[in-house]
């Protein structure tokens, strides 16, 4: 049967130009997927991908041993999404342990899907009965459930596994721990004998080895070893960050780690692009490198940051096999790594030749379980470290500052002048004193000249911040990258002071320092954004 045939005739979808380049068509993966694994930004399938889905397009039972975050939804999402026909009803079901994987899995199969027309469909407790009843009468094709929601579903009448093609168990050992086993025998029970089953754990119990010599046929067994080596040379830290405030979380961390040459590895080249620009519109000397860049453009970039023109370099795993560089101070995992084997070839990269390096991993709240399987598979726990408040920046940029002050008085450039200076100063203030033109002076060095500042109000803004509302917004197709390079070229303050952004559709709110915010009003208003003219105001406290 035809592709579209399979699918049930989508609306035509315009693909473009399919890499075929891309490791991913090696698989025997249709241009209809592939292109949808382009656009995620994957560029080559990591181990349990690479074995297993060759044989599960196949139709192979598998039995995959691997830690949480090696890739294995899509190494059992491609063939599924590959396998569907959607005139018939439910054609693949994926048990998981937890509500939040089942949502994980559903939003990733959906995303892999996306060119095919695909309909995925999270189950689990705590949801309506009746919003789940609808949908599974519409006969959604890809169901991902918790295994007690399934089984009232089973015993409902509402789920009908009679066209089931597919059963996927991921993260078998979790939910034999939460005392599933006997819910997830009952649920493959009532499926076809005829299925093909994929069960995929990170480690192998007598009743999860019991459960798949009981119900997988001749499977093809899978195991990925985590490495367990670590770098010793490397101080290890993560600190915890909500998504959207991710860069501006990256730049305090940035400022107060005092990083000389770092690399930040990203997951995809578009996290790449979006995320090299994000840190040159706030002021740092970032450059990105990944799987699309010229072998020249590639050797350019890597030139500067060895000679310290770049001092970031933003890099997926792939662009930065086989570099030999030396003095990286710091590694920066912007999003956790997808294994202890990839974290460890990362965080490799500094502490060499004897010198000690720091790796810094950035973590949201509901990675918090990925991280302790990745402290598994290097043996060692990871230090949590608090996100630097602006005070903890302010008394790191005074101690550099101490330190810039000593450094020019131990080598003498340019003091005899500059006494001359002070004492006309001295002369002229009359009751001021040598301590109060210093001061004078660092304050000028700080911040520049300013006016007395102003009182906004509550704004919502964290304190020593100021809240602003611009009115331009993802309808002018505004990026944050666009907000710090305004609000920076305008007003001439620093990109990395500038706090948060939120971007809607028709409007924006940043925040900036306190001291500042009068400039930048003034500024946006005389100036423009993405070419149109703007009208900026304190924002309003939000209740």
């Amino acid at each position: 049967m035809s592709e579209d045939g399979k699918i049930g005739m989508p609306k035509p979808v315009v693909l473009g130009e399919v890499n075929m380049e891309n490791k991913f068509a090696a698989l025997g993966i249709s241009p209809r997927v592939l292109k949808a694994i382009e656009e995620m930004g994957f560029e080559e399938p990591s181990p349990i991908q690479e074995r297993t889905i060759p044989a599960a397009l196949q139709g192979r039972d598998v039995i995959g041993r691997a830690q949480t975050g090696t890739g294995k939804t899509a190494a059992f999402g491609i063939p599924i999404v590959e396998k569907l026909d959607r005139t018939l009803g439910t054609q693949a079901l994926v048990i998981t342990p937890t509500r939040e994987l089942a949502l994980q899995v559903s939003e990733e199969i959906a995303r892999i899907g996306r060119f095919r027309g695909v309909k995925t469909l999270p189950v689990y407790g705590g949801q309506p009965y009746e919003r789940q009843i609808r949908a599974l009468r519409m006969g959604v094709p890809i169901v991902i459930g918790t295994p007690g929601r399934l089984l009232d579903h089973l015993g409902r009448g509402t789920l009908d596994l009679s066209h089931l093609k597919v059963l996927v168990l991921d993260e078998a050992d979790e939910m034999l721990d939460m005392g599933f086993i006997d819910d997830i025998e009952k649920i493959m029970a009532s499926a076809p004998p005829e299925r093909q089953t994929m069960l995929f754990s990170a480690t192998f119990p007598p009743e999860i080895d019991r459960l798949s010599r009981r119900y997988l046929q001749d499977p093809l067994r899978i195991a990925i070893a985590p490495e367990q080596v670590t770098v010793p040379q490397t101080e290890q830290a993560f600190y915890e960050v909500r998504g959207h405030d991710r860069i501006e979380a990256l730049s305090r961390i940035l400022d107060i780690e005092s990083v000389e040459r770092g690399i930040i590895f990203c997951r995809t080249k578009k996290e790449v692009d979006e995320l090299s620009e994000a840190l040159r519109a706030r002021g740092y000397l970032a450059s990105g490198i990944h799987g699309d860049l010229t072998q020249r453009d590639r050797e350019r970039v890597l030139t500067r940051f060895r000679q310290a023109d770049v001092e970031l370099l933003v890099a997926t795993d792939v662009a930065a096999r086989g570099l030999d560089i030396e003095n990286v101070s710091h590694v920066i995992n912007y999003e956790i790594p997808q294994d202890s084997e990839a974290y460890v070839h990362r965080i490799g990269r500094t502490g060499r030749a004897g010198r000690s390096g720091v790796a810094i991993t950035l973590i949201e709240p509901k990675e918090f379980r990925q991280l302790r399987d990745l402290e598994r598979g290097i043996g060692m726990r990871i230090q949590r470290r608090e996100l630097p408040s602006l005070e903890d920046l302010w008394d790191k940029r005074r101690e550099r500052l101490k330190e810039e002050i000593r450094a020019v008085l131990r080598s003498g450039r340019r003091l005899v002048e500059l006494r001359e200076v002070v004492k006309e100063l001295l002369e002229d203030e009359g009751e001021a004193d040598s301590l109060d033109v210093a001061a004078a002076a660092l304050h000028l060095h700080i911040a520049g000249a300013q006016a007395p500042e102003e009182d906004f109000g509550d704004t919502g803004a964290e304190p020593g911040m100021v809240r602003l509302f611009v009115n331009v917004g993802r309808a002018q197709n505004v990026m944050p990258a666009d907000i710090v390079r305004a609000v920076a070229n305008l007003s001439g303050i620093a990109g990395n002071v500038i706090g948060v952004i939120d971007i809607y559709d028709r409007f924006t709110f940043v925040e900036v320092p306190k001291a500042e915010a009068s400039r930048v009003m003034q500024a946006l208003q005389t100036g423009q954004i993405k070419g149109r003219n703007v009208n900026v105001e304190p924002a309003r406290r939000r209740s």
